[in-house]
């Protein structure tokens, strides 16, 4: 899966919203100031011959969707940052942002608990 640009990614955002729409429904859930209704297109026809997007097609209107969660797409990139940069290792990931970010004590017992939580899960 390759890696989204920032406009294919603004797209996606809110394709993911949504879950899915037509043309104007999309350009209508884009914040603003929004981009120009034939650069959205544009993206959205890339996105769909990458495998991102895909469409049901009424009359000669286009109804598209996600062809990958937000879910996925987030663990596979995240996966391959931690692949490049983090030797493969995610308690490096979690490490660096623990000494970057001066975690909170709430902070960390969240994430204890997530661990924690992630480990009773593969337990089942």
């Amino acid at each position: 899966m390759k890696k989204l640009t920032k406009g294919e990614e603004q797209v996606m955002q809110v394709l993911w919203t949504i879950g899915q729409g037509f043309a104007n429904e999309i350009m209508a859930a884009f914040p603003e100031p929004k981009p120009a209704y034939n650069t959205v297109l544009t993206v959205i026809k890339i996105l769909e011959n990458k495998g991102f997007v895909k469409h049901e097609t009424f009359c000669r209107a286009h109804r598209y969707s996600p062809a990958v969660t937000k879910e996925e797409y987030s663990q596979r990139f995240l996966g391959s940052v931690v692949e490049r940069y983090f030797n493969n290792s995610y308690l490096d990931l979690v490490s660096a942002f623990a000494k970057k970010e001066n975690f909170s004590l709430e902070e960390l017992e969240a994430l204890k608990k997530v661990i924690d939580e992630a480990i009773n899960d593969e337990g089942k």
